[in-house]
């Protein structure tokens, strides 16, 4: 590999260490402590955003079309008796894309157009996240609309410093979900009748109803993260080494001739094109 008169983003020779210029002091978020979460998330109960229960009880196969993950929400809260531990409560929201299966009047299968759910799942983990009880003012950014000429801007300037604490921070990275199975399960569903004597009283009876349910294999990443300042070498700052490629409708096909042609899509790599493919038929064929 030849050694590069200009450093540039990417792999580096040795020769590259002795351009090194400066040490560099920057402001990072620092990973203190992570895990990795392979979670199946078994006969979940799908609530839906509109009233399809005619359709599950009616229904004679159901499927999940799609599933994505579009909220996690987290918390943390300190360990007892465990110094830089914190016990961190993840909760995804999964929305799924549920097709039904029906007979109609004349005793023909049709399916109805997908219909939009959503799974909640919660888990809890213990990660580390070190300590730390400082106060951290950092400026506002400046305001959109401006004070006119003449008047104050301590406000409207963003002369007030926002307060944050050093906690750490949770991040999850989360794989979409692999959707293992779909069916219709009979739920014991908890509703509350009023009393004869007492109105304000409540009789809890369960009712066995028809819902779907959903099981989901999840993949994600936790991390506890800090804000730091870190002391990196640095070679020079990071200028763009290459123009940008316009895209415009004057010269369509020249564009074109830039993107290489798709084989794989015309020809699907092999099993042993996979990483660890060969292993894995293995495996099956063992536990068959």
């Amino acid at each position: 590999m030849s050694c590069k008169d200009q450093i540039v983003p990417g792999l580096i020779c040795g020769e590259d260490i002795c351009k090194l210029r400066e040490a560099v002091c920057v402001h990072v978020e620092k990973v203190y402590d992570n895990c990795r979460e392979k979670d199946c998330i078994e006969d979940a109960v799908v609530d839906f955003t509109e009233n399809v229960q005619d359709l599950i009880n009616n229904a004679v196969k159901v499927k999940t079309k799609d599933a994505e993950v579009v909220a996690v929400f987290a918390d943390l809260e300190p360990v007892p008796f465990k110094r830089g531990f914190f016990t961190v409560n993840v909760r995804y929201q999964i929305k799924v894309m549920v097709e039904f299966c029906y007979k109609d009047m004349n005793g023909n299968l049709v399916s109805s157009c997908p219909k939009v759910g959503f799974v909640g799942f919660e888990k809890t983990v213990i990660l580390f996240g070190s300590e730390g009880k400082i106060k951290i003012f950092k400026s506002m950014d400046p305001a959109p609309n401006g004070p006119l000429f003449g008047e104050s801007c301590n406000e409207a300037c963003g002369g007030s410093l926002v307060e944050q604490d050093n906690l750490p921070n949770v991040k999850v990275e989360v794989a979409e979900p692999l959707v293992l199975n779909t069916r219709i399960k009979r739920v014991h569903h908890h509703r509350h009748r009023p009393c004869d004597e007492e109105e304000n009283n409540a009789e809890s009876i369960v009712i066995p109803q028809r819902r779907v349910v959903v099981t989901l294999g999840l993949f994600s990443i936790i991390k506890l993260v800090r804000l730091v300042q870190l002391l990196i070498p640095a070679f020079n700052f990071c200028y763009p080494n290459k123009e940008c490629i316009a895209s415009t409708n004057e010269e369509p096909c020249e564009i074109f001739d830039t993107i290489e042609f798709p084989l794989d899509q015309f020809f699907p790599p092999q099993k042993f094109d996979f990483p660890d493919g060969e292993e894995l038929g293995e495996d099956v064929k063992k536990k068959r």
